[in-house]
């Protein structure tokens, strides 16, 4: 039986397993960044934190440059996506 894995190429399976990853950490880095003061130091840092830890791991997967603009758009989707859960906590709470 053919290991389900095999299908995709190297480059595919590296490139979502970062997708997912990267969404995954910004998720709460978008949730405390949603509590900061708009252009605080506190809200930079949320935003930036994820940064060297994508690229370490699109360095260490051997991935082009090329897929850069892919993990950007999953870390912003990740930080509006942990944004929106503290709008919704906040309604739950009152």
């Amino acid at each position: 039986m053919e290991n389900y894995f095999d299908v995709l190429p190297e480059d595919v399976l590296w490139s979502l397993i970062i997708i997912l990853i990267t969404f995954s950490i910004n998720l709460p880095l978008g949730l405390l960044r949603s509590r900061q003061k708009k252009y605080s130091f506190k809200w930079f840092i949320f935003i930036h934190l994820s940064v060297p830890i994508i690229a370490a791991a699109r360095i260490y997967a051997e991935l082009s440059v090329n897929s850069i603009p892919i993990f950007i758009f999953a870390a912003v989707i990740g930080q509006l996506f942990g944004g929106r859960l503290f709008k919704v906590e906040n309604k739950a709470i009152l």
